[in-house]
């Protein structure tokens, strides 16, 4: 695994550069983070390479990491150069893919800025890049040589950010720690204690990727609410006026999903009800619209999870508690659809 270390970027970057001892540096931003992150750290990088690229998932293509390429080879970039990426998923994902094929891998760190990028995207060497409207479809597993995470970079994010990130936080609590999952759900979104559960989120992402790095069998529960999530998030990505956030998209496929885990007879319904009154409280309903279900639906069919075409997904099987390889149906997820919608 590689080390994550919760700090602050002053404190932990420069320590972390001076051990890997590169032969040149560039640094990945957005628009966001170079106007919000990226002066705190300018002053105590080394020369270095500024990459800056546009901000959101529609950047997250083959033409973007073309422009991060050749920033590198413009550089004149070897393979003992070290990317660091600072942003949200987006930068992390894209960066890393670039970083694990620029010469067949140069280091790189993960610098999270964003919540939801903070507890899930930067842990666990997943990378990738969306492909013809499917999201990560295209990527490769690899570890970053560091994932430097400093909760003060929070405070540079919008309520709304926050709460997207707050989606898999809550995923980690429903597979992973009954307890937790009780705890939270009686607070409300501005009085959770970030810091505590961003290092309780990285300890349960990294106990599951530690046993199973490469997704062959435990690590899929950490797909809780990403199969109808995922596609939900993708069907929207093209409207202006109805696209999601991530984790707004994925409380809408943990609802729909705990639905079909409990007409499945694997959840009771006190824990159904428990989800859908917090989800619906914390993220409201997203509207579907009749002609919206068989469209997302049919991009359940590229989930990575499948098999032999088969839907399979990871679904709650008790409080803190997920099993995975689950076969469901076109007709369980046009339910649990429905359910969601009410």
């Amino acid at each position: 695994m590689s080390s994550v270390i919760i700090a602050s970027l002053p404190e932990s970057l420069p320590a972390f550069i001076a051990q890997i001892d590169p032969s040149a540096i560039a640094v990945l931003v957005d628009n966001h983070t170079y106007r919000h992150c990226y002066p705190v750290l300018k002053s105590i990088l080394p020369k270095h390479t500024l990459i800056r690229i546009r901000a959101g998932e529609e950047q997250k293509h083959l033409a973007t990491c073309q422009t991060i390429w050749d920033a590198l080879t413009r550089a004149n970039f070897d393979r003992h150069g070290l990317l660091l990426n600072l942003g949200g998923g987006v930068i992390g994902d894209m960066g890393g893919f670039c970083a694990a094929t620029y010469k067949r891998g140069i280091a790189f760190a993960q610098l999270p800025t964003t919540l939801l990028s903070q507890v899930d995207a930067s842990v666990g060497g997943k990378l990738g890049i969306d492909f013809q409207g499917l999201k990560n479809h295209i990527g490769v597993f690899k570890l970053p040589d560091a994932v430097l995470i400093d909760p003060a970079m929070l405070a540079t994010l919008p309520e709304r950010e926050l709460r997207s990130g707050f989606a898999e936080i809550i995923k980690h609590c429903l597979i992973a720690d009954a307890e937790q999952w009780q705890k939270i759900r009686r607070l409300e979104l501005n009085e959770q204690n970030w810091p505590e559960l961003v290092a309780h989120s990285v300890a349960v992402k990294e106990r599951v990727v530690a046993q199973d790095p490469t997704e062959k069998g435990l690590r899929k529960i950490l797909n809780f609410g990403h199969t109808l999530g995922h596609a939900i998030e993708t069907h929207f990505l093209e409207d202006s006026r109805r696209r999601l956030l991530h984790g707004e998209a994925i409380a809408a496929g943990m609802v729909a999903e705990a639905y079909i885990a409990f007409k499945k007879g694997m959840i009771d319904e006190t824990l159904l009800t428990e989800i859908e009154e917090y989800l619906f409280a914390v993220y409201g309903r997203t509207r579907l619209k009749d002609e919206d279900m068989d469209p997302i639906l049919t991009l359940t069919l590229q989930d990575k999870k499948n098999r032999a075409g088969q839907v399979r997904m990871a679904l709650l099987d008790g409080r803190g508690s997920c099993a995975f390889d689950v076969p469901v149906t076109k007709a369980e997820m046009k339910q649990g659809l429905f359910y969601y919608r009410g």
